[in-house]
């Protein structure tokens, strides 16, 4: 069974920051978010976990593993070296979407993420490690199959973005709805789903889904383990295993 332990990560009253006090360059705020994602996804890297950029002033992280003092601690870092700080929500279940939700009602509660007097919350609740097991994280990391030859080395780089953007945007709704999964690109042709305890058909039905719908025909490893870094590791393996024996779906447990 799946425990999957999640954060928001909100940057506080950053709309209302970007243009006080007066509008600021896009490059520098694309630079500054880029840099402390960086930093956010090396820190809770370094203990197990992974980060995921979504609109950049909300992140998302899977965080087994981290207790509320290593979130404290983050916080307090980024305090420290950016213009800007962090409030944070963790809250965990057997669905990684129900556990999102959780996690963001402690960081709304907390106040609006326009509400100049809300800094630096970190509301919720981590798992402790008498409850750990090793099965509590499922990852998926799904490609597209032969991406370089069918989009990379035939089409512009802008027209390729656009396929590979339409199948994880399929990808994304389908297990999200279907399956209580969240879903993340990281770039290339690679999206990462963060999952309860699915099993291979939900898997198939999936690519199915998305293969049906848009066109974009998918490959997937999945893995399970105590923190991200496990599972994520274990997919990666099972990925290969897609790659060379030309299967859709391998599982690494």
């Amino acid at each position: 069974m799946t425990n999957t332990q999640v954060t928001l990560v909100q940057i506080d009253n950053y709309g209302p920051w970007t243009v006080t006090p007066e509008p600021r360059r896009e490059a520098d705020l694309q630079t500054m978010q880029s840099r402390l994602y960086a930093d956010i996804s090396q820190f809770v890297g370094n203990r197990g976990g992974y980060t995921f950029f979504t609109r950049f002033d909300n992140m998302i992280a899977v965080t087994n593993g981290l207790d509320l003092e290593d979130h404290a601690l983050l916080q307090e870092s980024v305090g420290n070296r950016y213009p800007v700080t962090l409030s944070l929500g963790v809250a965990a279940d057997t669905s990684p979407v129900q556990a999102l939700a959780d996690a963001t009602a402690r960081v709304q509660d907390a106040g609006s993420a326009q509400d100049e007097d809300r800094r630096e919350c970190l509301e919720g609740r981590a798992v402790g490690p008498a409850d750990r097991t090793a099965e509590d994280v499922q990852i998926a990391h799904f490609d597209v199959i032969n991406a370089t030859g069918t989009y990379t080395d035939e089409l512009n780089a802008f027209d390729t973005f656009i396929e590979i953007e339409q199948g994880y945007a399929e990808l994304m709704r389908h297990m999200r709805h279907a399956h209580e999964s969240l879903s993340f690109f990281v770039g290339g042709d690679n999206i990462i789903v963060t999952c309860p305890d699915l099993d291979e058909g939900d898997y198939e039905e999936a690519i199915y889904h998305v293969e049906e719908a848009v066109d974009v025909e998918l490959q997937v490893g999945v893995g399970r383990g105590e923190c991200a870094h496990d599972a994520g590791f274990a997919a990666k393996h099972a990925l290969e295993t897609c790659r060379a024996d030309g299967t859709r779906v391998e599982l690494e447990w």
